[in-house]
């Protein structure tokens, strides 16, 4: 299974001015900007944020639905892979001690790379989801 973590989002004018930004599969990702522009660049943050509690919380990872005509709002890799390790755990029914085992790694190392937040080599990630018997590839589009 492939999944493109870029989300689609919908964006309307303030009552007070500017715009707010929400996702439709992550209603918790909620952001505004004074102008589009700037609503758009925090977008990203807000959907990064919302899915770290999903994570952390150990719930599922809301699917992107079908963009049909919305802007999307792409994750950072690294944040990107981290989700699909998260996925990856669940779908295989291991839990952190178990790849911390399998990579020699201590527990700890693992919750860290589960970390949205904690910076982490996007080789590391690769070996935990090889680990899982995952792999991770990596897909470059024109900036729109």
């Amino acid at each position: 299974m492939t999944t493109t973590y870029a989300y689609p989002c919908d964006m309307h004018p303030a009552e007070e001015g500017g715009f707010t930004i929400t996702f439709p599969d992550v209603v918790e990702a909620i952001t505004e900007g004074d102008t589009a522009a700037e609503a758009f660049v925090q977008a990203a943050d807000a959907l990064e944020t919302a899915l770290d509690v999903y994570v952390r919380e150990g719930r599922p990872v809301p699917t992107p639905s079908p963009a049909r005509g919305r802007p999307l709002v792409a994750l950072r890799a690294v944040v990107a892979a981290k989700l699909a390790l998260h996925e990856a755990l669940a779908g295989e029914g291991v839990g952190p001690a178990e790849l911390a085992r399998r990579l020699g790694a201590g527990k700890s190392d693992v919750t860290r790379l589960l970390d949205l937040r904690h910076p982490t080599k996007i080789g590391r990630l690769e070996e935990a989801l090889s680990a899982l018997g995952r792999r991770l590839t990596v897909t470059v589009r024109r900036a729109a």
